[in-house]
């Protein structure tokens, strides 16, 4: 039986995944759930699975957590603290898909157990990848991608050399406003960017696609998942989303991960990983599909993909700068604070600010650095929103 633990469950890809466990309940035994407000849920799926703990990220949530599980003999916890706890109790697979760089200790804690740790949670790879991946290798832990894209590379490299590979194609679906006027995004609404096109997923990664931000944070994610360099990474819009991500190599083969729009897929592949079982998702029909498109990327449009660029050539902590910033920007943009075309500004902005400091950008990659660059970067943000 696999002793498993999801933080984030709460969230879409927590919500796939139990989907997935509860398809087969007497597979796993599961540790701990988190989740954030969402405490209804949160107790119904813990209840569902037979959860040892449930802990949410608020303190004020816990007498509701409390209340809501009283009786069941499942423990109750929430805030910091009692997160990395949960993170540290045994576990042979724990998933990651606590959204932002709340995500990052839990992550490291878990593959300090020698845990594998399924990666939905892309912004710990941007902020430390470094950190990440030599925590694995130190723990004994592995890191299996779930972003549908880096679980497609992941699956096109099985049996495959890094070295053979000319280069990695991160597919993007465009968002809400692949197809709208330049001149009509400065007036873009949360509401309408909130509203993707193929895929059914949260606000904020709904509003990050949108913009292409998540997919800036991929094209980082896939430098620092599979040390690729950052001249072989490529962005391309395809509005389908059938094709995940492609793989080329040296003798001019390229790879191509079909699958549908259906995060169970990655989540699934990681789950099983290194098997591959039946998953309840659809078989596509290609016939009926009939054709796939695709698109360059236009960086006028979408400045994030070239802040991705200039963040990897940076490198250091100007990922976990370059996330904090967008994570401020992004909660003022839903609250009306900045317009859609002012989030890449402050982005930008913060991300010129600190980079005039080199200790801001330069200091070695540990957890304590990444947090107070994590701090700074959202002050600078916050400062440049207010006063200009």
């Amino acid at each position: 039986m696999k002793r498993v633990s999801i933080f984030g469950a709460t969230g879409s890809i927590g919500q796939n995944t139990i989907d997935l466990i509860a398809r087969a309940p007497d597979d796993y035994h599961v540790v701990a759930l988190s989740g954030g407000r969402n405490v209804a849920q949160l107790a119904e799926d813990a209840i569902k699975l037979r959860a040892e703990v449930a802990v949410t990220a608020y303190a004020e949530c816990l007498p509701d957590l409390r209340a809501a599980l009283a009786g069941t003999g499942i423990e109750v916890a929430a805030g910091e603290a009692a997160l990395t706890e949960a993170a540290a109790r045994p576990a042979d697979w724990v998933m990651s898909a606590i959204v932002g760089a709340a995500g990052l200790a839990p992550g490291l804690v878990a593959l300090q157990q020698g845990a594998a740790l399924a990666l939905a949670n892309k912004e710990s790879m941007v902020c430390a990848g470094p950190l990440i991946m030599e925590t694995a290798r130190a723990h004994g832990g592995a890191v299996l991608p779930v972003d549908s894209e880096h679980s497609a590379v992941f699956q096109a490299l099985v049996g495959e050399r890094i070295e053979d590979v000319e280069r990695i194609i991160i597919t993007a679906s465009g968002g809400a406003f692949r197809d709208w006027p330049l001149e009509q995004l400065a007036q873009a609404t949360p509401e309408q960017a909130a509203t993707h096109p193929n895929w059914d997923m949260g606000q904020r990664i709904t509003i990050d696609s949108a913009s292409m931000f998540n997919k800036a944070l991929e094209l980082i994610e896939t430098h620092e998942f599979f040390q690729i360099d950052p001249a072989k990474i490529e962005a391309v819009v395809h509005p389908e989303s059938l094709i995940h991500a492609l793989v080329g190599f040296r003798d001019g083969a390229l790879m191509a991960h079909v699958g549908p729009n259906d995060m169970r897929h990655a989540i699934g592949y990681a789950l099983h990983y290194p098997e591959r079982r039946a998953l309840p998702v659809e078989r596509l029909d290609l016939v009926a599909i009939g054709q796939l498109t695709f698109r360059a990327p236009d960086e006028i449009r979408w400045p994030a993909l070239r802040l991705a660029r200039e963040v990897m050539a940076a490198g250091g902590l100007a990922g976990a700068v370059f996330n904090a910033a967008k994570e401020q920007a992004l909660d003022a943009f839903i609250d009306r604070r900045i317009g859609f075309l002012q989030m890449a500004e402050v982005v930008e902005t913060v991300l010129d600010r600190l980079s005039a400091h080199a200790g801001n950008m330069n200091a070695v990659i540990s957890l304590d650095n990444v947090r107070q660059a994590d701090h700074l970067a959202r002050v600078t943000a916050d400062d440049y929103m207010r006063n200009g």
